[in-house]
């Protein structure tokens, strides 16, 4: 436990302590036992202990110990010590607590009727029972100044206390209770948290309504004026921003969402709003110098705020310093969040990186990179080995913290991590001696996607070589052993016809095991000369995956409005095609061989475990999403007349069951999306997913495959349309009489400078058998033009295999236009030339 602040009443519980703390401080009075839960008054605190004990300290003015004894230091509250408490709370001088059994006793000032025991006694210093809530089982219970509100386990509300101000939101001129009231007006909302202010109230519904009422001099209501409520308002500005939690002080209120984000409004006169000013706020405002980080827990004091960001480990703090109750070490008050409290050395090194400036990040980046870099290459031969791996280890954790820093701030590096050339040396020389290698695939932040792809395609070729080793020692063996007919095909061969395509796949698939799908492999279309070197397994994928995604099937629903694909919950079709095209997909990356496939960003996610979100269904299906961002920040209650939920699908079913019934959205619009989504993209399609997932792994599962980001693996399976065709030109090559300054030559790349982007990418497909780029990029991908002996009436040629264009000597621009264009159109089919 630590404390910070007053300690002028022994508030503190530190014992003969009387003077201000200024900063944090370990108090290990309860160290061992449990401690569950506190709760600070104006002058005095209580302590609630796991086995349901209550301890107090500070001022005993008005009896808010609930014991005689000194309170420097924590004292059990005996009265209570047959009772085993579950909740305490505090108000300015007063204190209740909740039993097990739901009911709660008070204690402490009572002027104001604030106990709910039918009296205005000024001290009541022993713990007494509220008989009034008796029949009520208490699950909540929370103090204001002079009011308290309590929430029973079956959603009743009730009030009592003082009401000068409306606080207890019976209605308008309604005096003070001596005794709990319930309030009807929020009868039937289902109610998560309640909490009170000074003289405020507010109540958090199960979907995220916040309700509010009592004092709002200074806009500690949200409602955008300085109108005190008698009754529960709805904070219509926070509808849509998912809160979960509500804290008050005095007269401001704090609000955590559930993405983390925190809002504040009301009296900043001590900057305890936390947004830079000391401006009271009308309406909600987002404390913009937490944006970024993701905040966990919220607590308001009097006049001062606290907000927990467990990512850092580091308890903000901002407003009143006037006690040292910030415990940021001076006495100055904050108007903008400030550290006051590090639970991990670490994790203050994380915080102090978040905040400094974008160049200064940078440049120690760099300079760890270029410790990396020293060690990979000149450092194995200047330190002893065991030194050695602890500093490269220590190198990549301090490059590891820079990197989740720089995601969890925004921040983008200048400069990717791409290392794996310099690996690649070290660890071949780590193969040559004795010295240690450290394995860079633990830290996947140190290659981009690029060296990510080549290490995939490296550890393909290694299997592919070990299968075909492993199938030619079998053949030697079974040369020796006089039995051939046993040997088996070092490549993985298919034999299919171009008119039956898909059966011919599966039925040769299925006479291989998992491990024939590692060997390297060749395509025979039949009746067809070529031999496959590359270029007959580009057109085989590209003919194949077209025919399967052909709407003929009803394997997958075409979304128009982005042109991607989803499975279908109502396919025509065996599961086992699904298990194909996985296979088929899984086969392409293991072969290097880009694929068109129109599937959405989420499809990689699933792959690699990743959520569905709704901004993936944004990407699939923009208008449905856009309805559905809209039910989650609808403010009105007449959702099923406004956005038409009616009984018309199997959908609709589902998500009846989830939701129990269309009007629930109301409460649980959250849930209902997500459960909408869960529907589209697992729940309704989970067996052709497992099919296909099953198929891909199959080929391409192993430790690699998890070092990529979603977006990379999509760009490794589809490549990418990052087109640069004078990059194309500068890389090309140049065979025969060819070379960059004949004139045909010359023509030729007028020509093609010339054609729209659709015939440019159809060359690229003729050509290269992919109408796409490589995730290495334009630069990777060389062509090759060859002069020939032919006249000039025949068409060019394309060698997919080796992305080599024989083409005539043409004399003319048209004529070499006409040609190209004709040879382009007609792609398909492959001939000996």
């Amino acid at each position: 436990m630590l404390c910070w602040g007053n300690a002028q009443d022994g508030q503190l519980g530190a014992g003969v302590e009387r003077n201000a703390v200024l900063e944090p401080r370990n108090c290990h009075v309860f160290s061992g036992r449990g401690l569950k839960e506190i709760a600070c008054g104006w002058q005095h605190s209580m302590f609630l202990l796991r086995d349901g004990s209550v301890y107090t300290c500070g001022s005993n003015s008005c009896g808010q110990l609930g014991h005689d004894k000194p309170g420097a230091s924590p004292e059990l509250v005996v009265a209570l010590d047959t009772q085993k408490i579950t909740m305490v709370s505090s108000g300015r001088a007063h204190c209740v607590a909740i039993n097990e059994q739901g009911q709660v006793f008070a204690w402490g000032a009572g002027e104001g009727g604030q106990l709910g025991l039918g009296t205005t006694e000024t001290v009541v210093r022993i713990p007494r029972l509220l008989k009034r809530l008796c029949d009520h089982q208490i699950s909540q219970v929370m103090c204001g100044n002079q009011h308290c509100i309590a929430l029973s386990r079956d959603g009743q509300l009730f009030t009592w206390g003082q009401n000068t101000s409306g606080q207890l939101g019976l209605g308008k001129g309604e005096p003070s209770k001596l005794f709990p009231h319930p309030l009807k007006s929020l009868a039937g909302i289902p109610l998560a948290q309640i909490t009170a202010g000074g003289d405020h109230s507010f109540a958090l519904s199960l979907s995220g309504a916040v309700f509010g009422w009592g004092k709002n001099r200074a806009g500690q209501l949200g409602l955008n004026d300085k109108q005190d409520r008698p009754v529960p308002c709805h904070i219509k500005f926070l509808r849509s921003q998912k809160v979960v939690y509500i804290s008050c002080g005095d007269e401001h209120t704090a609000a955590l969402t559930k993405d983390g984000g925190l809002f504040t409004f009301g009296d900043g006169s001590w900057g305890q709003l936390g947004h830079g000013s000391t401006n009271n706020e009308l309406l909600p405002r987002r404390v913009l110098e937490l944006m970024g980080t993701e905040v966990s827990q919220i607590a308001c004091g009097r006049h001062h705020t606290l907000a927990f960001v467990p990512s850092s480990g580091i308890v903000y703090a901002f407003g009143c310093n006037s006690y040292g109750q910030l415990g940021t070490g001076i006495l100055e008050d904050a108007s903008s969040p400030f550290p006051a409290c590090y639970t991990n050395p670490s994790k203050v090194l994380d915080n102090w990186w978040c905040l400094v400036d974008g160049n200064v990040f940078t440049r120690m980046v760099d300079m760890y990179k270029s410790i990396v870099v020293f060690m990979l290459t000149g450092g194995k031969t200047l330190l002893v080995p065991m030194f050695y791996e602890n500093y490269f280890l220590a190198t990549l954790s301090l490059l590891e913290k820079l990197h989740k820093v720089s995601t969890a701030g925004h921040l983008l590096l200048t400069r990717n991590y791409n290392m794996y050339k310099v690996y690649l040396n070290h660890f071949l020389f780590s193969l040559q001696s004795d010295f240690p290698s450290v394995n860079l695939c633990a830290y996947p932040f140190i290659l981009n996607a690029q060296a990510k792809t080549t290490m995939l395609q490296t550890d393909a070729e290694l299997q592919m070589q070990m299968a075909v080793s492993g199938a030619n020692l079998h053949n030697v063996l079974m040369l020796l052993t006089l039995e051939p007919h046993l040997a088996r095909n070092p490549y993985l061969v298919l034999h299919v016809r171009r008119n039956r395509l898909v059966s011919d796949t599966l039925r040769e698939l299925t006479m291989y095991s998992d491990v024939d799908l590692k060997k390297p492999l060749k395509v025979i279309f039949d009746g067809e000369e070529a031999v496959d070197a590359g270029g007959v397994t580009k057109e085989f994928f590209l003919l194949l995956l077209k025919e399967l995604m052909d709407p003929v099937y009803g394997m997958f629903t075409h979304y128009n409005e982005s042109n991607l694909l989803w499975f279908s919950d109502k396919c025509f079709v065996e599961q086992n095609w699904f298990h194909l095209i996985g296979i088929i997909c899984g086969l392409a990356i293991y072969n290097s061989t880009v694929v068109d496939l129109h599937f959405p960003l989420v499809l990689y996610k699933k792959l690699l475990g990743v959520s569905p979100t709704l901004e993936d269904f944004k990407e699939l299906s923009p208008t449905e999403a856009r309805s559905l961002q809209q039910l989650l920040d609808y403010e009105g209650s007449d959702v099923e007349e406004t956005f038409l939920l009616k009984q018309i699908n199997d959908l609709y079913v589902y998500l009846l069951c989830v939701c129990v019934c269309v009007y629930v959205c109301v409460f649980f619009r959250n849930e209902f999306v997500e459960a909408y989504l869960r529907y589209v993209f697992s729940d309704s399609v989970s067996e052709q997913y497992s099919a296909f997932s099953s198929g891909f792994l199959k080929v391409c599962g192993g430790e690699i495959l998890s070092l990529f980001q979603p977006s990379e693996l999509m760009a490794m399976v589809v490549g990418n349309n990052n087109y640069n065709w004078e990059e194309m030109e500068k890389n090309a090559v140049y065979k025969g009489e060819y070379t960059a300054t004949h004139p045909t030559v010359r023509l030729f790349w007028e020509v093609f400078h010339e054609f729209p982007l659709e015939k440019k990418k159809q060359f690229l497909l003729f050509l290269t058998g992919s109408d796409r780029i490589p995730i290495h990029g334009m630069e990777s991908m060389r062509i090759i033009i060859q002069s020939t002996t032919a006249e000039e009436h025949y068409l060019p040629v394309a060698h997919t295999c080796y992305n080599l264009l024989d083409m005539p000597r043409y004399q003319t621009k048209d004529i070499l236009r006409r040609r190209l264009t004709q040879a382009v159109e007609q792609y398909e089919g492959f001939s000996l030339v």
